[in-house]
């Protein structure tokens, strides 16, 4: 087992272990959000034959050539074509049929004048405009053609891609199945909220956090509740666990006497592959699996609530989303201007939790505060969580630095793009 490795070191391990979920079929209207498992290939055209895009009067272009407002040209017309209709017959020389945006084209015509261009008189139009071939009309199979590949594996299904399966007649796809979370807090010291915290002990608010972020990446959290500092219960509990696809534990995971995870977790199969992060907050994490993909990804997450919340999302969210079939795994990241300086000692890298502000063009980065790892309150009011890197000891007042966003509301734009 490795001790004291890199943030780097460290996610590359746990995504170097980390599997690709297999596939599940689900309904159309319920794949929003999640990943392709299969390539879509096209069964039908789109359009499915040669229509008009707009209500106007389908037409051959050379009737009408020279064509203008002072020199209309009178066409007879044949009939009336709706979307969805059918053409009765084809278009001959010196005839127009009226057509309704979507309709289709009937053979014979090659362009469409828009009813604008027009005026109606009985059986007959006069046509005021000289169209060149192929206008407003959508030719069969320009949005997608017979057995185009329309969409790839690993393709996010967003409002688009939905819209393109249904026009395709697909109810069902194949997707990444969800990662399944099986959450452990443990310590004697621990209630739930619900439960009577006299003595000074302590809410189990971790396992509602961490499961709140497992919903976020769209895991499916699963609660194992609270282990007792007893070899037996923390097995008993872990065993429960064992179905998942990930286990989280918060606390249990460091060198104290009382710290049973560890052991429990090699007693049941589990390979630690490292303890240890040189990172603030979250330095004792600890991440393993069981052998040949027989159990699940193993983090045990230290027990402060910030440094829970901060290891969860530099490695645990990443790897639900490899595991869900995400491409792009990390928080987006802007770089931001600091308000104020700051100091550390070289040696690891520190998170710091920061709010955001907008001034002008720059975005500026303020500390939320004290960064203790027990200070929950600093998560409240992080908009991000600054890189300051582990050779550096300061930071001064205006240097630029990369921040993780945490709230993307804060990439949202104030005002409109257009006015």
């Amino acid at each position: 087992m490795l001790k004291g490795i890199t943030p780097g070191e460290a996610l590359q391990i746990v995504l170097e272990h980390t599997p690709l979920l297999g596939s599940e079929r689900i309904a159309v209207s319920q794949a929003r959000g999640r990943v392709l498992a299969e390539g879509i290939r096209s069964t039908r055209r789109l359009p499915p034959c040669d229509n008009s895009a707009m209500d106007g009067y389908a037409v051959r272009s050379a009737d009408l050539v020279g064509a203008s407002a002072e020199h209309p040209v009178t066409l007879e017309v044949i009939g009336e074509i709706p979307a969805g209709g059918v053409a009765q017959r084809s278009l001959q020389a010196g005839e127009a049929a009226r057509v309704l945006t979507g309709a289709p084209i009937p053979a014979g015509s090659d362009a469409v004048v828009m009813q604008e261009d027009t005026a109606r008189e009985g059986d007959r139009v006069k046509v005021r405009a000289a169209p060149e071939p192929r206008a407003h009309v959508r030719d069969a199979g320009s949005d997608v053609d017979l057995g185009a590949l329309v969409l790839e594996p690993g393709t996010r299904i967003e409002p688009a891609e939905i819209g393109m399966l249904a026009s395709l007649g697909r109810s069902v796809v194949a997707v990444h199945q969800r990662p399944r979370v099986a959450i452990l807090s443990g310590g004697d010291e621990l209630v739930e909220p619900d439960q009577d915290p006299a003595g000074d002990r302590i809410v189990a608010s971790n396992s509602y956090s961490i499961a709140a972020q497992c919903r976020e990446v769209g895991a499916e959290p699963t609660y194992l509740g609270i282990a007792r500092d007893t070899p037996d219960d923390i097995e008993r509990r872990l065993r429960a666990g064992l179905h998942a696809d990930v286990i989280v534990s918060s606390a249990g995971v460091s060198v104290g006497d009382r710290d049973y995870v560890r052991g429990v977790l090699e007693k049941l199969g589990c390979s630690l592959l490292f303890w240890g992060v040189k990172m603030k907050p979250g330095y004792p994490l600890t991440f393993g699996r069981f052998e040949a993909g027989r159990g699940p990804l193993v983090f045990g997450l230290p027990g402060n609530p910030v440094s829970a919340m901060v290891t969860f999302e530099q490695f645990v969210r990443p790897a639900l989303r490899k595991m869900a079939g995400r491409r792009a795994l990390f928080r987006p990241t802007v770089r931001a201007r600091l308000a104020e300086g700051l100091h550390k000692e070289t040696g690891r890298l520190h998170f710091v939790r920061v709010n955001l502000e907008r001034e002008g063009d720059e975005i500026v980065a303020r500390s939320t505060g004290n960064q203790s790892s027990g200070v929950l309150s600093s998560m409240l009011l992080a908009r991000g969580l600054l890189i300051f890197p582990a050779e550096s000891s300061e930071l001064r007042a205006g240097d630029s630095a990369t921040v993780q966003i945490l709230d993307e509301d804060f990439l949202a734009a104030p005002t409109p793009a257009f006015s």
